[in-house]
């Protein structure tokens, strides 16, 4: 059978890359696709959907398998099924649910969809007004197609009416912005949420979680999409029933019933925010990047499931995943997504996998934005490469796909290292309810104690507190550090000034980690501090500098997160946002950008 996949980016190359390995399949092309899908699919240099239809009859393709969202709008599908060929994707009229924010917010006000309070606005004044009957965040969305660039979230009022302004004048999106939607602001965590349906079947997909923003701790401009990975921990199975109960089932049913049935992919982003699922919005067909860990997911033939979908046959179709978790990391031009550098030299791209080799295997990379000069790729758009890889668990997929991006370079390339953070951070390793034990000498050092304590609890890490005294209580101290231990406890922090024995005390009674803070006394912490460093052999205690209670709680983070997943979720974000602070101070100093 041949295939043809209508798209240029990493999505595309994903799909030709299951596509091929279906055995139903004879040859894949893409149109028109870029460079680095070479090695799994024929190239077609058709663009529009007159010269792709031609293309269809004339090589009469079995199968198109429309990817992108802006040939599902122009009524690509429709076109091809009118001239008796087989098309998977929605008609125009049901990709409206994409192709117009407008019409998927009434849609779902119709048919009692949950999501966020709105209005439509075409005209500026009125726009204006709604603006300041609510209350900061404001989300503002273009109505029509962005390429994942068309909701603004904006902080004040000045901001979002500035943003009104360049999207009503057509200077934001040009012609898809001029009608705009504006809707109160969700809190809580997003996630993707992917069906392919018939009109009346569907089979869900595994979760997936995308990372928007370009910027690391989800900061900056929004993109096409800077990195996903599958499953979602978010989604819970009581979520996701929620999900085809109250949107995934409504959405199908309703927009049969309004008669346009909806067949292909359908993608629901969704707001998830204690046990209650809402619909951010609706595309008619995969994400990019979250097909391509999708596609490392999926056991079963790509092929036979899209013919399935287009001939209404679904029901028949027993699909099978892969247990592992994938994940995907964008690299991107630098500059992106504003004004991208592009014909940048890639290197390193000979050392990964290759998608030639029909076996599967647990990394691979996905072209979105290069071409081919000569013997070398060269970078050609905002996103270029996907760097994808499968594991036995989140955690391990993204250490293999890290470590294949330190193999790729061009100047200026730009990526986040906290994709699927959040996803550990959900990964809760059943930790004792309380991990740390804190022992002080008294009641004074409680305002310095306090400062491990803030960030122990912003951890979410537990502890236990005592007031001892290395020489006045000894029996105390050893009936605290006993019971933390039954309890769990496994490192100890303890804080002492003067002759400072308590921390060398703890430590002959445990054999847990423990780690100890000087507190300035009498001689500016000196005497503490050489009392705690000059712990005998065969009695450790790592020392802080004086007051040093913040560096001893990240410390016994570290030590904790040895064990615990989360932990090192959390601690990698932690460093990454000091090193914000750096150079926001950089900026603030008006300092050269380096």
């Amino acid at each position: 059978m041949k295939v043809l996949i209508v798209g240029s980016g990493g999505r595309e190359h994903a799909l030709a890359w299951k596509m091929k390995q279906s055995p139903q399949v004879s040859q894949v092309f893409v149109a028109p696709g870029n460079d680095g899908m070479r090695s799994v699919a024929e190239l077609v240099s058709a663009r529009t959907n007159e010269a792709i239809l031609s293309f269809i009859q004339r090589e009469k393709v079995d199968l198109t398998f429309v990817g992108q969202e802006a040939y599902l709008v122009d009524g690509l599908v429709d076109q091809i099924e009118s001239a008796g060929f087989k098309a998977f994707g929605p008609t125009a009229a049901a990709a409206a649910l994409e192709g117009s924010k407008a019409f998927s917010k009434d849609f779902m006000h119709r048919h009692q969809i949950p999501t966020a309070r709105y209005e439509i606005f075409r005209e500026e004044d009125k726009a204006f007004a709604y603006l300041e009957s609510m209350n900061a965040p404001y989300v503002i969305k273009a109505s029509g197609l962005a390429a994942g660039k068309g909701a603004v979230i904006c902080q004040d009022l000045e901001e979002a009416q500035n943003t009104v302004r360049q999207m009503l004048s057509g200077q934001a999106f040009g012609e898809s912005g001029r009608t705009l939607v504006i809707e109160e602001f969700m809190n809580g965590e997003e996630a993707s949420f992917f069906v392919l349906t018939d009109g009346k079947d569907f089979v869900a997909f595994p979760s997936c979680q995308d990372h928007k923003r370009i910027g690391e701790l989800d900061q900056g401009l929004n993109t096409g999409g800077m990195g996903a990975y599958s499953p979602a921990p978010i989604v819970t199975p009581e979520i996701e029933k929620i999900i085809i109960d109250r949107i995934v089932k409504p959405t199908i049913s309703g927009m049969a019933a309004e008669g346009n049935p909806y067949k292909g992919v359908l993608y629901i982003g969704l707001m998830i925010d204690h046990g209650e699922a809402k619909v951010v919005e609706y595309n008619c067909r995969f994400g990019d990047p979250e097909c391509q860990v999708l596609m490392l997911k999926l056991k079963s033939d790509l092929y036979g499931l899209a013919v399935a979908a287009a001939e209404g046959k679904l029901a028949q179709e027993i699909v099978e995943w892969h247990s592992e978790s994938a994940v995907c990391v964008i690299l991107a031009s630098g500059g992106y997504p504003e004004q991208i550098e592009k014909g940048k030299i890639i290197s390193g791209i000979e050392l990964l996998p290759s998608d030639s080799k029909p076996e599967r295997q647990s990394s691979q990379i996905f072209h979105s934005g290069t071409r081919l000069d000569g013997s070398v790729y060269r970078t050609d758009g905002g996103r270029v490469i996907g760097v994808a890889s499968i594991g036995i668990n989140l955690e391990k997929a993204l250490q293999q796909a890290y470590q294949n991006i330190g193999k790729i370079y061009w100047e200026g390339m730009v990526y986040r290292r906290d994709i699927g953070s959040k996803g550990l951070m959900h990964c809760r390793d059943m930790r004792p309810e309380k991990s740390v034990g804190i022992v002080i000498g008294s009641k004074s050092d409680l305002e310095i104690a306090r400062k491990a304590t803030a960030l122990l609890e912003r951890f979410e890490v537990g502890y236990r507190f005592c007031i001892t005294s290395a020489h006045r209580s000894p029996i105390r101290t050893r009936e605290f550090i006993n019971q933390s231990e039954a309890m769990g406890v496994e490192v100890f922090i303890a804080m002492a000034g003067m002759a400072a024995h308590l921390p060398g005390v703890v430590a002959a009674e445990t054999t847990k980690p423990v780690i100890g803070v000087p507190i300035v006394s009498t001689l500016d912490g000196m005497d503490s501090l050489l009392a705690i460093a000059q712990m005998p052999p065969g009695v450790p205690v790592a020392t802080m500098a004086t007051n040093g209670a913040v560096n001893a709680a990240i410390l016994s983070l570290q030590i904790l997160s040895l064990r615990y997943t989360d932990l090192r979720a959390k601690l990698k974000l932690y460093k990454i946002e000091m090193e914000q602070q750096v150079v926001v101070s950089h900026k603030e100093a008006g300092l050269e950008s380096i």
